[in-house]
């Protein structure tokens, strides 16, 4: 069995596939998609976006958090600044030891950042949620591609 997963879900029932969502789960180990992998993910969906003979227009959204139980600030901006500079080489070169557990979200937004190396990342906000003084918590960016 493995962990990383292509998922339609649709809401109307059209097989048209027009109003399909497709996400990819790799939370658990041990077939945790590499950094590499996952920017070479989004690279691939863009190529399979721009070769689709349709004028409809396509949203790629990177859902999930950055760091998680303890926040990892120093993480995050490393992430953050390489996805603004459109800098793969130091998102595909991230350890996969710092994407474990809940962190393993931040391979969505490597992922998103592979679709949209094209385009300026604007960071919209992010926010540290610390929960206690031990440094737990989520946190949380919100930004787009232009």
């Amino acid at each position: 069995m493995t962990e990383i997963r292509a998922v339609s879900q649709t809401g109307s029932g059209r097989d048209d596939h027009s109003d399909r969502a497709h996400y990819a789960e790799y939370l658990l180990p041990p077939h945790q998609p590499t950094p590499k992998r996952c920017y070479a993910l989004g690279q691939a969906l863009r190529q399979a976006v721009e070769s689709w003979p349709s004028d409809k227009r396509v949203a790629v959204i990177a859902s999930g958090g950055l760091s998680h139980f303890v926040i990892d600030e120093e993480l995050d901006h490393q992430v953050i600044t390489a996805m603004q500079n459109s800098d793969a080489a130091t998102l595909t070169s991230i350890p996969k030891e710092r994407l474990n557990s809940e962190n393993s979200e931040i391979r969505n937004w490597i992922a998103t950042a592979g679709a949209a190396e094209h385009l300026k990342m604007q960071l919209i906000d992010y926010v540290p949620c610390y929960r206690s003084p031990a440094g737990t918590g989520c946190a949380m960016s919100f930004a787009r591609w232009v």
